[in-house]
């Protein structure tokens, strides 16, 4: 009989949760049991997972003994208060927080880039990183390996989807009430989201940039192991539901041509290249990312600024490609690894 794992999604019923649930059922994880946790206030709903609903329990009041996997995706404090707890019961925390990324016993963990780190986890917490740095890495990774990466300029341009549910329904509100001709008073974000673009994500630093922004270089510089590379970043919210986008530019230690750039890219696990020279033969977040697996690639060309510089466009869905998919692939890992369920320890 193979292994079968007691998992725990913690944020069941947030939209990253539902597609942390969603994936574990498409790719048939050995799970012999799932239970699906969040806040009180939540508690006594039902969430899908394959052909079952499950009743949702009070992560409050839940004994995480017992729990082999636990994937949470339910905000820092809820992170910084119940991960060590789970840690500290034997689980191994998958966590799609901030807290606990820029720890140096914590591994940051990109599936295609640095697998290996999953065994570096002497806390039992995994660190999922940024959705848009994760987009970017996969991208980012083969290049610096073979050519060096020596700075990284990025514009991203994120969807509403990355501010939660309440997000998404200011931007179908105020949608509606333009449309309307009706006030699209804004709640959710400082100023109008619909029709627009905020050049605004996350808190402000002292630096001048955004906490949104710093993450890109932090952990960037973090997963690819390199804290000589220079990252200069700049993140926009945009009217989208699902999918960031991403302008990049990388100058490199040694040229990379166009055609060296996509023949790597196609050989990059996780990695789809659209890059024809012909309209609508490159990604875009509606036609090509929404409800996708890949991170997609084009508008690969030449800097003509920069002797060894190289432009790309990225694209991926940043709920399902940029948070869930990995927790459940850095899971699949640890599987590989050996992780023996919990019913096999004792």
């Amino acid at each position: 009989m193979s292994k079968q794992y007691k998992v725990a999604v913690v944020g069941a019923t947030g939209a990253v949760g539902e597609t942390m649930l969603s994936i574990l059922a498409e790719r048939n994880f050995p799970v012999g049991e799932l239970v699906a946790l969040a806040s009180e206030r939540s508690a006594g709903g039902k969430v899908e997972f394959g052909d079952e609903d499950l009743v949702v329990q009070d992560l409050a009041t839940f004994d995480p003994s017992g729990v082999d996997i636990a994937l949470f995706s339910a905000g820092g404090s809820v992170s910084n208060e119940y991960a060590p707890k789970f840690a500290a019961a034997g689980a191994v925390v998958i966590d799609n927080s901030s807290t606990f990324r820029y720890d140096d016993d914590v591994p940051l963990v990109v599936s295609e880039v640095n697998p290996e780190q999953v065994r570096n986890r002497p806390r039992g917490i995994i660190a999922n990183p940024n959705c848009s740095t994760m987009q970017l890495m996969p991208v980012l990774a083969p290049i610096h390996k073979r050519y060096g990466i020596e700075r990284v300029n990025v514009a991203t341009y994120q969807s509403v989807s990355g501010g939660g549910r309440s997000a998404m329904e200011e931007l179908g509100r105020q949608t509606a009430a333009l449309l309307s001709f009706q006030d699209p008073a804004p709640s959710k974000f400082p100023v109008q989201i619909a029709f627009n673009l905020i050049p605004h994500i996350d808190e402000f630093q002292p630096n001048g940039y955004t906490k949104e922004e710093m993450k890109l270089v932090w952990e960037t510089q973090k997963i690819l192991g390199d804290a000589s590379i220079q990252v200069n970043p700049t993140a926009v919210r945009v009217p989208v539901f699902f999918g960031h986008s991403e302008a990049v530019n990388i100058e490199t230690k040694k040229k990379i041509t166009p055609d060296e750039a996509r023949a790597l890219l196609r050989e990059a696990p996780g990695v789809e290249v659209v890059d024809e020279h012909k309209a609508g033969c490159y990604p875009t977040p509606v036609t090509h990312a929404s409800g996708k697996d890949p991170v997609f690639v084009g508008r690969i060309r030449e800097d003509l600024s920069h002797p060894r510089g190289l432009n790309l466009w990225v694209v991926a869905d940043n709920i399902r490609k940029g948070a869930a998919l990995n927790a459940v692939q850095i899971a699949e890992l640890l599987v590989a690894e050996g992780l023996p369920p919990k019913a096999a320890r004792s």
